[in-house]
Parts: structure tokens; C-alpha cells; sequence
């Protein structure tokens, strides 16, 4: 029996199989995308995706049943909270400014099929939100005409009473998703000039909003006879904001967005720190506004602004915001239309999505095969299927994709970078490469004897860290941790400080509710996961990082990503337990995807070395001994090629 278990070797190589990571080009600017978007579009594009029937629906929803009129302090913390994650999308985006987003960045830090999950999990995001914001667009223009819509589809098609299918077939939704696709299709300079039509007439009418607003406020309605600011408490701000963290998701499209931008480096940054900004004014305003215009407690949740406005006598005001809400429902329809598309192209350029996704069309230089399927997809989704109860499913694939960029900003910024190691066209030598495990009792092999001498040299210049290695001035306390390579301690202590974090926020989300722990239990492993947590920020902060001014780095690295992932965590840990249900059965969906498609045909499995391909290796042995062996490496089917014959003899004897 023993004979069918695998061996240890091939467990290796297969785990190795599943966290590589992707090789980027020398040159990231090149491209086969049409590089033509300047920070202003992608600012909007950013506005776009984040200011969308939210601004409308949301603010009311959460005034009047989580947090009163205190939504406004709600929504402050969710944008700062969206503000850690904005950042760490922000410094991937300058430095890989290539289309992806989230997979991307997992792929050329983490590995490989952390990567998929990633990418996997955003695909269905996306499809998902189109297809229900497409639905709350038809609902919204139908209760303009009194649901004469709605009602006509029903009398001359039928209503269903089918488990997860919509009560009647929603025309409107797929026909706009449809017409959506066809302008995407146009190309990104297309799809930008329409956003930004939409766009400015949403902003303008936002604008009246909160002139109207402020002029028709009322002070008394925040008053202690109308309940209070904060008529509940604590409890209901951080309620209400874990609702509203969702109304900032829509950044990531700038970051998707990438590799079209004219200068990425610069203007990825800046679109995110612009984009994010104006939407939490844009939040915070209205509700400030909403609140003050009438009493909290008698809002609308379903048509709270313009419900207001009718109760203050301004019916007519009621229409402007319902060209307001169908303009920026346009922008997010827009905003995921064109991110999906990008991602599962980035997915199938690596090889692990299929490559018919890949194919870009050579006039408009858009994926238009990814643009006209997953457009059709989401066309079908909002016309028959139910997504009321998939719209949770949103959330955690978020944060999701947030928890695994900021774990990937932590190890890529404790990596090695190209240009910290010697070129050899300065130092006339090149780099060592060792192939098995660190120095000490083990084994090392170098490509060529120069490599030794580098080594030799590197042990003389220690005080030159590099990216990844212990600082000198804990050197004297943690000695032992300078054995491994550097960057390895700090992966491991990134993995230890997101199962710190998992368990950590376990224990608040369900330690006096579902697990009913005993106080002293409770205390206890609140304070030993919390230890787990700060000890593995400490231990990371305690090694080099690198420092460039080339392009743009979240501050206060590795805390503002680790204060993101257990935020980010805690979130997801919220949701209820049918969402982690759907999510399960997707993943496995997914994996199925993976191993028979993407493991195979990854970009990376063919990149993978070929024994055939070394043609001399130089051993270094640790007991101080020095002996080299020239070893002619070649295919069975070949003849010798590089040294001649004689020379190899000589090296043998």
C-alpha cells in the first residue's frame, strides 16, 4: 500500500506548483491594451463605481433603521476603513500597472492559486452587481411610470413562484445591461467619455441636492425630541458601519484600469486618493442633509431623498433625483462592465482561465470576447434569477480580495527587488542563484564560481541589508532568525498574523453569542490571539523593507495592512452563515476549474526549468571545503553543446 502514497518530493513539487508566483516583464508599460486614460478619467471612472444608487437608497436605510442621524460618523470610519484598502490597491497599481486588480497583485506576491480564488471569487462579484444594479435601475424607472412595466410583464408573460428565480422576467434590466456591452465594446476611450456624461450630470444634480438641502434644513430634527444624534449608541454607529463600508467598493476599477492609463504611476494613486475622497464627502453630506431636511425616524428607506423633498413641498425636486439615481446606476453598470472583462483577460493571459478570453480585438484594443459573454451572463442573471438573496455574496468577496492585497503589500514590500541585486553588467559577475535551502549544515549550488566569491563578499558587507533581512539593531536578540533567507521570517509571520486575526475576531463575533465562552475564557483568548497578532507585526517590522520614491508606498507599512486585514476579517466573519455557504460551493466550483484547467496550462507551469537546461554546476559543501565539478548536462537526442570535449575531460580528471 505503501507504494500509492505519494512521495515527499512530489508533495513539494506539487505545493510549489500551487504558490508560484507570476514572472512579470522587464518592460510592465508594454502592452496590447490602448493606453489612453488620463487621471481625470480614471478619477471618474473610480466616482463612477462608487457613487451609485447607494448615495440614494443607502444613507436613508441606514439613517432610519441601524444609526440615526450618527450614519454620518458611520460613514466617516467605513471611509477610512476603505481608505486602508484604497491605498494598498493604490501602491499595487503604480507598481504593477498591469490589468487584474486584486488577482493580479496576489499572483506576483503571494502565489499562484491564491491568485485563481481571487480572481474567481471577483468574477462572480461582479457579475452578481451588474445584474442587481441593473434590476434596482428597471425597478426605479418603473416606479417613475406607477409600475406599468412591471405590471405588463406580468399580464401578458406570467409571474413564477420558482425557488431562485425572479417573480417575473425583468426585460428593462437585460436590455440595458445589453446596450451597456455594446457601448463597452467601443473601446476604453468610449466607455470613458460615456461615464463621464453620466457622471457629471450625476454630480451636478448631487450638488443641488445638498444646496437644496442645506437651505431647507432644520436644526431640531438632530434635537433630543426627535430621538438624538446617536438614538443607538455605539452599537448602531459601528452597525452602520459595517453597512456602509459596502458603498466604497467601487475603487478597485481604477486599479483594474491600470494598464490602460496613460502614466499609472502617477495617476493610479492619485484617481484612487481623489475618487475616494469626493465619495466620502459626497456620503457624508447627503446625510448630513437627509437628516436635517426631515426627522430620521419618518424616512423612506426605499426613496428616502426624494421622499423629503416631496414631504418639504418640493415634488418637482422629486424628479431630479430620480434622474440623479438612473445616472449614477449607469455609472456602476458601467464601472463593472468594464472591470469583468479585464480580469478574467488577465486570468486567461496567464493560462489559467481559457484563452479565448484573451483574444483582444485589434481596432478598439478591448477583450471583446470577455465584454460580449459576461455581458450576455449578466443579462441572464438579472432577467430570470432572483439576486436578493446573492447579494450578501457581494461582501465577502470583497473583502475577500482586500484581506489578500494587504497580506500582499506586507510580503512584496519585504521582497528583494531586481535592481537591489548587483547587475552584471557593474559588477562584471553574476548573481548567485542558490537552489537548495539556506547555509548552514545544507547543501548550496551557485551557477558559476564567481557566485561563491559574491558570497564571500556579501558576508563582509553585512551592514548593506537587504530587503527581507533582520535589522541590525535587533541582530543581538533574535540572532537565530539570520539563517533564513531573507523575506522568509517575514512570510511566515504574515501567514501567522492573519490566523492571529481569524481567531482573534472569532472570538468577538462569536465568543459570548454562539460559542458561550465563560468571561474568564473569553478574556483569556482574546488577550493570547491579540499577543499573536502584535507579536507577528512586531516580528516583521523588525526586518528590512524596502524604500523607494519611485513610484507610490502606503505609509506605516506593515501596520496600516494588518489594521486593514483584521478589519477586513471581522467584516467578513459578520455576514450570515448561508453567505459562507454559497461562497463554499463556489470555491469548489472554482478548484474544480483549477486542476483540470488553469494548473495546466498556466503561463508559469511552462516556465518551470528543465533538468536538460543546465550545462554546469559549481557545489559549494559547508565544511569549509571547496570542490568544483563541471557537469555536460544534455539531451539524450542531441549532441554536447558549450564545452568542448577536451575541456570537460580535463575537468573530470
Amino acid at each position: 500500500m505503501a507504494r500509492w502514497l505519494p512521495r515527499s518530493t512530489d508533495l513539494t513539487r506539487f505545493c510549489q506548483k500551487l504558490n508560484r508566483v507570476k514572472t512579470l516583464e522587464d518592460d510592465m508599460m508594454e502592452t496590447s491594451f490602448n493606453r489612453c486614460l488620463s487621471t481625470i478619467d480614471l478619477t471618474l471612472l473610480g466616482i463612477g463605481g462608487m457613487v451609485g444608487s447607494g448615495l440614494y437608497v443607502l444613507t436613508g436605510t441606514v439613517a432610519k433603521e441601524i444609526a440615526g442621524p450618527a450614519v454620518i460618523v458611520s460613514f466617516i470610519i467605513a471611509g477610512f476603513a476603505s481608505l486602508l484598502a484604497a491605498l494598498c490597491y493604490a501602491e499595487f497599481g503604480a507598481r504593477v500597472p498591469k490589468t487584474g486588480s486584486a488577482y493580479m497583485f496576489t499572483y506576483v506576491s503571494v502565489g499562484e492559486i491564491w491568485a485563481f480564488l481571487i480572481g474567481w471569487n471577483v468574477q462572480l462579484e461582479y457579475m452578481i452587481g451588474g445584474a442587481a444594479v441593473a434590476r434596482a435601475w428597471s425597478g426605479y424607472l418603473d416606479s417613475i411610470f406607477n409600475h406599468k412595466i412591471k405590471n405588463f410583464t406580468e399580464t401578458h408573460v406570467g409571474a413564477w413562484q420558482v425557488p431562485f428565480l425572479a417573480r417575473y422576467p425583468d426585460f428593462l434590466a437585460a436590455a440595458i445591461l445589453l446596450v451597456a456591452t455594446a457601448f463597452i465594446s467601443f473601446g476604453a476611450k468610449v466607455s470613458s467619455w460615456l461615464n463621464h456624461i453620466f457622471s457629471a450630470i450625476s454630480m451636478g444634480i448631487i450638488l443641488f441636492i445638498l444646496i437644496m438641502g442645506f437651505v431647507l434644513a432644520q436644526p431640531k430634527n438632530w434635537s433630543t425630541q426627535e430621538g438624538g444624534f446617536a438614538p443607538y449608541g455605539l452599537s448602531g454607529i459601528m452597525a452602520g458601519t459595517a453597512t456602509c463600508f459596502y458603498a466604497f467598493v467601487g475603487f478597485d476599477v481604477i486599479a483594474a484600469s491600470s494598464e490602460e492609463a496613460r502614466n499609472p504611476q502617477r495617476a493610479v494613486p492619485r484617481a484612487i486618493a481623489f475618487s475616494l475622497g469626493l465619495a466620502t464627502g459626497a456620503y457624508i453630506l447627503v446625510s448630513v442633509v437627509l437628516t436635517l431636511m426631515v426627522p430620521w425616524h419618518t424616512l423612506d428607506p426605499d426613496s428616502a431623498l426624494a421622499d423629503a423633498f416631496y414631504r418639504r413641498g418640493y415634488a418637482w425636486a422629486g424628479f431630479l433625483v430620480a434622474a440623479g439615481s438612473i445616472c449614477a446606476m449607469n455609472t456602476v453598470l458601467l464601472s463593472n462592465l468594464f472591470s469583468l472583462p479585464r480580469i478574467v483577460y488577465a486570468m486567461a493571459e496567464d493560462g489559467l482561465f481559457f484563452q479565448v478570453f484573451s483574444r483582444v480585438h485589434p481596432r478598439t484594443q478591448v477583450p471583446v470576447v470577455g465584454i460580449v459573454v459576461f455581458g450576455l451572463l449578466m443579462a441572464l442573471l438579472a432577467l430570470i434569477f432572483d439576486l436578493e438573496a446573492l447579494v450578501q455574496f457581494l461582501s465577502i468577496g470583497t473583502l475577500l480580495a482586500y484581506t489578500f492585497v494587504a497580506a500582499s503589500i506586507i510580503v512584496l514590500r519585504f521582497q528583494q527587488q531586481k535592481g537591489d541585486v548587483p547587475a552584471p553588467a557593474a559588477s562584471g559577475q553574476p548573481n548567485p542563484e542558490p537552489h537548495e535551502g539556506p547555509s548552514g549544515g545544507e547543501l548550496k549550488e551557485y551557477e558559476s564560481f564567481s557566485d561563491k566569491l559574491q558570497l564571500v563578499d556579501r558576508d563582509k558587507c553585512k551592514e548593506q541589508r537587504e530587503p527581507g533581512q533582520l535589522k541590525a539593531a535587533f541582530e543581538p536578540y533574535l540572532e537565530f532568525l539570520s539563517d533564513f533567507y531573507p523575506g522568509e521570517v517575514v512570510t511566515v509571520a504574515v501567514v501567522t498574523l492573519m490566523v492571529s486575526a481569524i481567531c482573534l475576531c472569532s472570538i468577538l463575533v462569536f465568543g459570548n453569542t454562539h460559542l458561550h465562552l465563560p468571561t474568564w475564557s473569553y478574556s483569556l483568548l482574546l488577550v493570547l490571539f491579540s499577543l499573536g497578532f502584535l507579536l507577528s507585526l512586531l516580528l516583521i517590522w523588525a526586518h528590512e523593507q524596502q524604500h523607494s520614491t519611485q513610484t507610490f508606498q502606503i505609509p506605516l507599512v506593515p501596520l496600516s495592512p494588518a489594521l486593514s486585514i483584521i478589519l477586513n476579517i471581522y467584516l467578513m466573519l459578520k455576514l450570515s452563515y448561508m453567505t459562507w455557504l454559497r461562497f463554499a460551493i463556489w470555491l469548489l466550483l472554482g478548484l474544480l476549474v483549477y486542476f483540470g484547467y488553469g494548473i495546466w496550462h498556466s503561463k508559469e507551469n511552462l516556465r518551470e526549468p528543465r533538468p536538460q537546461r543546465v550545462s554546469a554546476r559549481y557545489v559549494v559543501f559547508p565544511g569549509g571545503s571547496l570542490e568544483e565539478r563541471v557537469q555536460a548536462v544534455q539531451p539524450s537526442s542531441q549532441p554536447a553543446t558549450g564545452l568542448p570535449d577536451t575541456d570537460t575531460d580535463d575537468c573530470k580528471r
